[in-house]
């Protein structure tokens, strides 16, 4: 599965995009936050407050209760603001 992040995501993690392989008992994107976050000080800086944090599955919003399934690709972002 390729994860994609954007703006202080990205910067927090210090990558723009990385290939990841969660393993079986991920299941679904707040299992998947909660994996990444120990992957290192960046991840757990990057999802310290999942309130702020979006996720997208294949281009499609997807809440934390959103399974996975075989989703090929995952985004995270901080909410967009309009104006």
């Amino acid at each position: 599965m390729k994860a994609l992040y954007f703006s202080w995501v990205r910067e927090r993690i210090g990558k723009s995009e990385e290939d990841i392989t969660p393993p079986d008992s991920v299941k679904t994107v707040g299992d998947l936050v909660n994996w990444l976050r120990g992957r290192g000080e960046g991840y757990a800086t990057a999802f310290d407050n999942e309130k702020t944090i979006r996720a997208a599955l294949d281009h499609v919003h997807a809440k934390p209760d959103a399974m996975i399934g075989n989703a090929h690709e995952v985004a995270f972002f901080p909410p967009m603001t309009g104006g």
